[in-house]
């Protein structure tokens, strides 16, 4: 009698464990791809047929050129992937921290895409800490955010009951994909700045 309760017991865990993964609904899955993919085509568009020279312009002393936008997302891509998303991803699925989520999925698109409140990165998220030229980061940062992509689409893992800390407070591993790649259009549109200032070279 004690054999099959414990035999029901461990089938009962079992199947609650299953139970606690909750993978991203169709409708979550589209929208980041959708969202991966579009910030991702207005990047190219954005720096495609621009010169050294326009790359490498920067309007004062203070601010980044197009190449360091693009320097300071590669560096991005693959580490606040690794931050907000693989290292929430070897937690366990914990659903009673989900009320620790304040934000919802529109309020971090929003934080993270606005250009209203300047803030300085960290030292090593800065451009200069990335090597090589144009075209070589670019190819990397293609490379990164297909990889990031081609998981995001087979993946069946509980993105929304595992969590990431950030300035911004908890978010969960979902959020930390829409994050990363608000991230890019944010600085997508730093890029437009740069190339709408007064002193921005002209097309060759």
């Amino acid at each position: 009698m004690k054999s099959k309760l414990f035999t029901l017991l461990i089938a009962f865990g079992f199947c609650g464990s299953l139970m606690a993964q909750t993978p991203l609904t169709k409708e979550e899955k589209d929208f980041a791809i959708k969202y991966l993919n579009e910030a991702t085509k207005e990047l190219e568009q954005t720096v495609k047929g621009l010169s050294e020279a326009q790359l490498k312009y920067r309007p004062d002393a203070n601010s980044w050129s197009v190449e360091d936008c693009l320097k300071h997302l590669t560096i991005s891509e693959a580490n606040i992937w690794a931050g907000f998303v693989e290292a929430a991803l070897q937690q366990e699925p914990d659903p009673s921290k989900r009320s620790e989520v304040k934000a919802s999925d529109e309020m971090i698109l929003g934080m993270i895409e606005s250009r209203d409140q300047k803030v300085q990165t960290s030292e090593s998220f800065q451009p200069v800490n990335k090597e090589g030229d144009f075209k070589t980061v670019l190819k990397e940062f293609k490379s990164l955010r297909a990889a990031h992509l081609k998981w995001l689409k087979k993946t069946d893992e509980d993105l929304r009951n595992r969590y990431a800390q950030t300035p911004v407070g908890t978010i969960d591993a979902y959020q930390g994909v829409l994050f990363i790649s608000g991230h890019v259009k944010r600085h997508t549109a730093q890029m437009k700045e740069v190339m709408a200032s007064e002193g921005f070279p002209s097309a060759q």
